[in-house]
């Protein structure tokens, strides 16, 4: 009995070693950053189908905040509906995923200087002449992605089906097939299916103002100080303006 409790305490720290994960200063001590993303989302996050590697605009940015810290990138693809539970659960240091910055996320997370602008945006087939703008969509299925501020806004609209997809790919499928009408969603990676795709178009104005932070776990300060000040330097050297046009080929279009 004794010497079961003389090596309890010592088991213990064995097993909170084992299974409590990295520790939250890893970035520091082992100059790897974990990144917490859903590649579903293109241009921002997406695998490569040739390479299997992770790429896009989001991808580049926090690449190049690594650069700019001396970290290596360690990419961990995670549904965005649970994405902020896993940094609450440490399972990466940080998230990118084009999150937009809102009081509710604020409220569990921290998050970056913004460092994009977007804006949600009806999308229709392109065959489609009754549906003109965000008014039109009284009475119609709706596609958005779960846990995204486009299911938030399809929600508080009257008169709507709301349909949520794990991810903004299958509700673009969905669209196509005609199992639903529209799909509301950030103007960025709307316009990218349809470039990549061609069977649908977008209808009325942007409906929305929203900036993109990369989150991090709360009092996690010298991390997010240290994110922010490569932001800052990748600003002045017009890295965020380079990046628009090899993702977007233009600046975003949000006022």
């Amino acid at each position: 009995m004794k010497i079961i409790r003389l090596l309890w305490p010592l088991c213990l720290l064995l097993c909170l070693h084992c299974t409590g994960g990295k520790d939250r200063t890893a970035w520091k001590d082992e100059g790897i950053l974990r990144i917490g993303t859903d590649a579903t989302y293109p241009p921002f996050e997406m695998a490569n189908t040739a390479t299997g590697r992770l790429e896009g605009f989001d991808i580049d940015v926090i690449t190049a905040v690594c650069e700019r810290n001396g970290w290596k990138t360690e990419f961990i693809e995670t549904p965005f509906d649970g994405i902020i539970s896993g940094l609450k659960g440490d399972k990466y240091d940080c998230i990118i995923s084009a999150m937009t910055i809102t009081p509710q996320r604020e409220a569990i997370v921290e998050f970056s200087q913004p460092y994009y602008l977007a804006g949600q945006v009806v999308a229709v087939p392109e065959s489609d002449s009754l549906i003109r703008s965000v008014e039109d969509l009284k009475g119609k299925k709706v596609g958005v992605q779960l846990g995204t501020t486009g299911e938030k806004m399809a929600k508080s609209l009257s008169g709507l089906s709301v349909f949520s997809f794990d991810n903004i790919g299958a509700a673009f499928i969905d669209m196509e097939n005609g199992q639903i009408d529209a799909v509301l969603n950030d103007w960025p990676t709307t316009r990218e299916y349809i470039r990549l795709k061609g069977m649908a178009k977008t209808v009325g104005e942007i409906l929305s103002r929203e900036n993109y932070g990369i989150a991090v776990a709360r009092g996690q300060d010298e991390l997010l100080s240290l994110i922010n000040a490569a932001i800052d330097s990748m600003r002045a050297e017009g890295i965020f303006t380079e990046l628009e046009l090899k993702w977007f080929g233009n600046p975003s279009p949000v006022e």
